[in-house]
């Protein structure tokens, strides 16, 4: 069957490659299953109950929850009845909820859980076109998943058909709102022909098969993991869900999947986790175990590294490798990274561990996928985020190296933005990324900045923060770090240390260290000294202009919930420079 709507992809499931085991979540520690005909009927009896509570085509509805099997019920659900889904994220704030449920006039919110209820009922009140909630947890006082499903009891599922054949391929199928760095976020419109058109190009191009079992644990309200999810659902995979990140190792031992999606954020805690197991050894374990390492980190993806160094890597698998590979399941064929720039230092040792990983590159905007590197020979060139895939054009605008897209990915527009979103497409259909990159003969894209992160120094050289930031924290003991020295002399960076890398560090080298007190602890001259040594030799890297010239140690790591991360894991660069005015205006007295 043709598919060209999100919700026939659950059909052409079931007329391929119909799964007993579908989707999979945990419920009170067990797995509760689904097939594809449970699925299917799930999501109809989502579409019934819609129905059946007044929901008419076009509303708009928003899906707050973490990763869960009724997620993807009730995304399929919507769009069957002709409404349009809005997934928000979980974790942004009551303002944030209180802009986009406004601004989308949503009629109706089905919510996770008890935590992200406190804050939509903050803002209730002051959100007018909202009429009904319910929660995928039993709540009191609040209206069940179930309830909405038994609403629907008495609805025809004719009434269900029609709604669906009346969706047009090109008709808007999502809004997406942007996390963004600054200012109000801005509705992404996705249209069916956006999304399945992406899925198509790049299931062909993962290795990845019928009856394959995979882990979604990147939230499902980010466009990556979505379309990866439809991905899954059109290959015939067996999906099973995390809904805890920090269980991530527990699930993948117990999952053993053969592919799954990341952002680096993920994959640099994964080699943390390496890393500190490393620590914890002793003696000629512990030589052994950094051997491996250090071996792992000259690996080159698609190039003969001689005999000898086969020879030795063959050992180091044997002797290191294994035991890590069975942690992560010991089936992996494949990752996909996307959302920001994955350290090459990640790559090649992941790489040499036997678990492929490729890096991609894509927009809300676009649905998202634009490029990725493949698996099969050939499909890698260090530094870059692989090859376009088949059904989009791409091309570097001259004069300001800005990557421009199009495609049938290209979203429609910017919801009730009119102006930003002819800012965003021109009249020939090219789409503005904002990201700055070069092509390679062969077609492979590098990316090199964001136009709006680059800055310009009081000397008129400008800097690019983000090739700079990737490359140091390839260091053991650099987690995160921004670049800073706008209208400056010269670079200056704020960097988050690798706190268990560090500590272990100095316990190594008698160096006292209190976890209590980390502002203080970070000025020993000894640890200082440490980083300075560590950003002299990563800024040999880099032209003298760019160079790091001076730092300082931040005690605490930035994250979503503090507020210096956007929910994708993107700094939030002017957060960041106002939480830490006085640090940067002392780097520069």
């Amino acid at each position: 069957m043709e598919v060209t709507k999100l919700f026939e992809i659950l059909q052409y499931q079931k007329a391929k490659y119909p799964q007993e085991v579908a989707l999979a979540g945990k419920v009170g520690g067990k797995w509760k299953t689904y097939s594809t005909d449970d699925c299917i009927e799930m999501a109809n009896k989502v579409s019934r109950g819609l129905i059946a509570m007044g929901i008419q085509p076009g509303d708009m509805i928003g899906i707050i929850s973490g990763s869960r099997p009724e997620w993807h019920f009730c995304d399929i659900g919507i769009m069957q009845a002709g409404a349009i889904p809005v997934p928000l994220y979980p974790t942004i704030s009551s303002n944030e909820y209180e802009y986009i449920f406004n601004h989308a006039e949503l009629k109706m919110a089905i919510i996770g859980d008890a935590k992200i209820l406190d804050k939509v009922l903050a803002i209730k009140d002051k959100a007018p076109s909202l009429k009904e909630i319910f929660t995928f947890d039993e709540i009191q006082g609040t209206k069940h998943f179930s309830d909405l499903l038994r609403a629907g009891e008495k609805t025809s599922q004719d009434e269900v058909e029609k709604r669906k054949a009346a969706v047009n391929p090109n008709d808007l199928a999502t809004i997406i709102y942007t996390s963004g760095t600054t200012g109000n976020p801005k509705g992404v419109m996705l249209s069916h022909t956006n999304i399945v058109t992406n899925v198509q190009a790049t299931l062909p191009l993962l290795p990845v098969s019928q009856g394959d079992v995979t882990l979604s644990f990147l939230p499902l309200c980010h466009i990556f993991e979505r379309m990866v999810l439809f991905v899954y659902t059109y290959a015939g995979m067996s999906v099973h869900f995390c809904d805890n990140i920090d269980n991530l190792r527990d699930y993948m031992a117990e999952v053993k999947p053969e592919f799954f999606t990341a952002v680096p954020r993920v994959v640099e805690k994964l080699y943390e986790r390496i890393i500190a197991s490393g620590n914890e050894q002793t003696g000629l374990k512990k030589k052994i175990f950094f051997w491996a390492i250090g071996l792992a980190n000259e690996y080159k993806i698609d190039t003969d590294m001689g005999f000898f160094y086969n020879m030795q890597l063959k050992l180091a698998k044997k002797l290191v490798f294994g035991k890590i590979v069975d942690r992560l399941g010991g089936r992996v064929k494949g990752i996909v990274t996307g959302a920001s720039a994955l350290p090459a230092k990640l790559c090649r040792v992941f790489n040499a561990m036997g678990v492929p990983i490729r890096e991609g590159y894509g927009q809300t905007e676009l649905s998202p996928a634009v490029s990725f590197s493949r698996f099969e020979p050939g499909g890698v060139m260090d530094g870059t985020v692989g090859l376009k895939i088949s059904n989009v054009e791409l091309k570097i605008a001259e004069g300001t190296g800005e990557i421009l897209v199009k495609g049938p990915n290209v979203m429609l527009g910017y919801y009730k933005n009119p102006e930003a979103t002819a800012e965003t497409i021109d009249k020939d259909g090219w789409l503005h990324t904002g990201d700055v990159g070069v092509l390679s003969p062969e077609g492979f894209l590098k990316i090199t900045d964001r136009i709006k992160e680059l800055f310009k120094t009081s000397g008129g050289k400008y800097i690019a923060p983000q090739p700079i930031e990737t490359k140091m924290k390839e260091s053991f003991f650099i987690e995160q770090m921004m670049v800073v020295g706008e209208h400056q002399k010269f670079p200056a960076a704020l960097v988050v240390p690798a706190f268990p890398y560090l500590k272990v560090w100095c316990a190594e080298n008698e160096i006292p260290f209190d976890d209590n007190n980390r502002k203080a602890s970070l000025q020993h001259p000894k640890i200082q000294a440490k980083f300075k040594e560590i950003i002299h030799e990563y800024n040999q890297e880099f032209g003298n202009w760019e160079q790091i010239k001076k730092f300082e140690l931040i005690p605490n790591e930035w994250t979503v919930d503090t507020g210096e991360m956007t929910p994708t894991m993107k700094l939030k660069r002017r957060i960041i420079m106002q939480k830490y005015q006085k640090e940067v205006e002392g780097i520069f007295a």
